[in-house]
């Protein structure tokens, strides 16, 4: 595959730009370093014909967020005919809306928390759920526009329905659920590890936490009982099957552990396109299981196709 030409696209015009770039940069380097001819790709609107010319033989889709997350870049490249990575139309655009990928992963018998789904304007007065719940975007990533409402709020919080507010008018509430931060990845059909994530000086794993450094530690495998990690395992691979993906997909849970050893495990959202720097959490599972960064993505590069 070392003389395969892979187009590495990356940045785009989503709120996670400048996630993108860094995952895609450090992809272009990790695949040149395994002998790819790669080219980067700074995604505009004008995509479709910038592809069109340069005929890579695989798209490493290294976006993020709306447009390059959601199915839509996903059906450019179905209709070029261009191999490329992670998942197709159906899985992207389904695990992009958190509640409608919330309907599919309970129907296949993963827990989830409860919820609604309203307009932001609608919650400016009165609390859609009792406190505590979250608030967040139905079609975002990175933790953009995710607010936690505290048991002793009296008051619905007031930037949902403000004019800074720019992450749509429809917004998923969720009941929140207490206690540790817990995601796995998949490979293909291979499940990896299952890392904790623990927040550091933050309350929960929000943008900052996510991607400034020093702003939360990994903890791989994470301490948990042997059941437990096999439990958050089976459910990763079975959201991964039951959303339709392809290539890697991670799966982020809570699991409340307060009261009881076996406590409470709630899947939370699936992620097609995670973060792909050296560091980031599908990386590091895919190291805990012995693959080199480059390995890993050319496997990926291996992996890609069209008709996903």
């Amino acid at each position: 595959m070392g003389d395969k030409h892979v187009a590495v696209l990356m940045g785009g015009f989503s709120s996670e730009r400048p996630v993108s770039l860094s995952s895609g940069t450090a992809c272009a380097e990790a695949l040149e370093g395994e002998g790819f001819k790669v080219t980067r790709l700074d995604v505009d609107r004008d995509i479709s014909a910038r592809l069109a010319d340069l005929k890579p033989d695989v798209v490493f889709n290294a976006l993020h967020g709306p447009f390059g997350e959601d199915g839509t870049i996903q059906g450019i490249l179905e209709y070029l005919g261009i191999p490329y990575t992670h998942s197709g139309i159906l899985a992207s655009a389904l695990a992009m809306d958190k509640s409608r990928a919330k309907t599919v992963a309970a129907a296949s018998g993963i827990p989830v928390a409860e919820s609604l789904v309203t307009s932001r304007f609608a919650i400016k007065n009165v609390h859609p759920l009792k406190p505590p719940y979250v608030v967040k975007p139905v079609k975002e990533g990175s933790s953009f526009g995710v607010v936690i409402v505290q048991e002793d709020q009296s008051h619905p919080p007031q930037v949902i329905s403000s004019p800074e507010w720019r992450y749509g008018d429809e917004v998923l509430v969720e009941r929140y659920v207490h206690g540790r931060e817990l995601t796995c990845g998949v490979m293909g059909d291979t499940v990896l590890g299952v890392t904790e994530i623990v927040p550091l000086g933050h309350s929960f794993y929000d943008y900052d936490a996510k991607y400034v450094k020093g702003g939360s530690k990994h903890v791989i495998p994470a301490e948990i009982s042997p059941i437990i990690y096999q439990k958050v395992q089976e459910l990763a691979l079975r959201a991964h099957q039951a959303i339709g993906c392809r290539g890697v997909s991670r799966s982020d849970f809570r699991f409340d552990d307060r009261f009881s050893d076996e406590g409470e495990l709630i899947w939370l959202e699936i992620n097609t396109q995670p973060g792909m720097t050296p560091t980031s959490l599908v990386p590091e599972m895919a190291a805990h299981a012995g693959y080199s960064f480059g390995e890993f993505l050319r496997w990926m590069v291996g992996d890609a196709s069209c008709l996903r």
